[in-house]
């Protein structure tokens, strides 16, 4: 085949539409279907960005049947492709439906060649939009942490000094609500740094029995006490040469941290039952969603062991304070749970977004993927709406500042939003924010934005 044509793909049982729709379509590289056995083989082997398709095909030729389940799998398979359906002028209904299942669009036979052929360009033309503006985005990611999707100034700071920290031995404390990602962040730390091939031991001290932590930590000797059949070791010990992430660091029972903290300055444990000190060489990393400072202030938190631990220390911030991130996660997530879920062509109305953008997302990342991934499931058609995500709007209000930092800043705020909003497009930012192209660039490139 030709490389320099675009492969278009015909589906249709008919031989003389088929050698009318070759001869209209001679630019491009025309592949031919007859039944769903034989376009889905094509789909498969030539991935063709568009698609024309007669929903009357055999065994069904007089209905729409197999045309509308051959559309479903095609766009299962492939779901940026761009379908066109060709219908007769009595079956409007069904060139709904598959508008309605996501076909691109629909044209009426007998067919205008040059009307029809603009519709294919177009399409074509969209389709090539759609995926540099996909690779725009991968390439063009502003963290290098894998897992982290973001435009904020803000997160993209706390990035690059986790980068950096990572390939020192530093203890890490990791602050910040709870959903904000700080297990992310720990593990790039680890996958970072020269411990990468070593274990990573996470434990939770929020989630265990405070009576089983210490066995949990640091493990027993058999017969340490009833039911101590074996000796086991505890996680500090199994990450050793790697990295022990100890999640949820306020909630540590006092007599814990004494341990924790002698461990921390001797490098050396005893389990349970046992009389002889065991070296370990781990890197700790903490996380906390509390006040450690205030804990320290109540009594319930040592501050000796708050010196121990933040060696370096990294705070998160919540997802209402990343300016944009709320509508450029709900993309990342809705393209995600799209493949997952097998739904092609999702997008969301203009209301959902604005919900997106007001709701204060008081549990943060974790909250959000939860609420796209409902939303993708039970979205009926292909759009997602408000009501769909539940989603009530909130209001919030600004700080005065220096007049020309509030221009800086609404200037910049708007851009990130606009950005957020049309994934990444940036003809699309420049329509909504009712500028040329060349000044969205301009504003990209004066406030540092990729």
């Amino acid at each position: 085949m030709s490389q320099d044509k675009k492969n278009l793909l015909i589906i249709e049982d008919d031989p003389g539409l088929q050698k009318q729709l070759r001869w209209s379509f001679d630019a491009y590289e025309v592949l031919v279907a007859r039944d769903r056995e034989s376009a889905l083989t094509l789909v498969r082997r030539h991935e063709p960005a568009v698609i024309t398709m007669d929903l009357g095909l055999p065994p069904d030729p007089d209905g729409a049947s197999e045309g509308l389940a051959t559309l479903e799998q095609i766009l299962e398979l492939a779901p940026d492709t761009k379908l066109i359906v060709l219908t007769g002028n009595q079956d409007h209904g069904n060139a709904l439906k598959a508008i309605d299942m996501g076909a691109y669009d629909f044209h009426q036979k007998p067919f205008d060649p040059e009307m029809l052929g603009l519709v294919v360009e177009r399409a074509f033309y969209l389709h090539a939009l759609q995926q540099e503006n996909r690779r725009l985005l991968q390439t063009q990611a502003p963290s290098l942490v894998s897992g982290i999707v973001t435009r904020d100034p803000g997160l993209i700071k706390v990035c690059r000094s986790v980068e950096k920290v990572a390939p020192s031995d530093a203890t890490v404390i990791l602050l910040g609500e709870s959903g904000t990602g700080k297990e992310i962040l720990a593990r790039t730390l680890h996958q970072s740094s020269a411990r990468q091939g070593k274990r990573f031991m996470a434990i939770n001290c929020a989630a265990i029995p405070e009576s089983l932590l210490e066995s949990e930590l640091f493990g027993y000797e058999k017969g340490a006490y009833t039911g101590a059949a074996k000796q086991t070791l505890g996680k500090i010990e199994l990450a050793d040469e790697g990295t022990f992430f100890l999640d949820e660091v306020g909630d540590l029972p006092m007599p814990l941290q004494a341990k924790l903290l002698r461990f921390l300055q001797e490098r050396v444990i005893e389990r349970i039952g046992g009389r002889r000190e065991i070296p370990v060489d781990v890197r700790i990393v903490c996380a906390t969603h509390q006040n450690l400072k205030k804990l320290i202030e109540e009594g319930r938190f040592r501050e000796d062991l708050y010196y121990r631990l933040s060696e370096i220390v990294i705070t998160i911030p919540p997802l209402r304070e990343r300016a944009g991130d709320a509508a450029l996660l709900a993309h990342h997530f809705k393209n995600k749970f799209s493949v997952q879920e097998r739904r092609s062509s999702l997008n969301f109305t203009q209301e959902a977004l604005s919900a997106i953008e007001n709701h204060s997302w008081p549990g943060n990342v974790r909250e959000m993927e939860n609420c796209i991934k409902r939303a993708v499931i039970m979205a009926d058609g292909p759009l997602i709406t408000a009501e769909d995500l539940g989603l009530q709007a909130s209001t919030a209000s600004a700080e005065p500042i220096n007049l020309r930092q509030i221009r800086d800043k609404a200037e910049c705020d708007a851009l990130m939003k606009a950005l957020a909003r049309v994934d990444g497009n940036v003809v699309k930012a420049a329509e909504l924010l009712g500028v040329s192209r060349p000044t969205i660039y301009d504003l990209m490139n004066r406030h540092g934005l990729k």
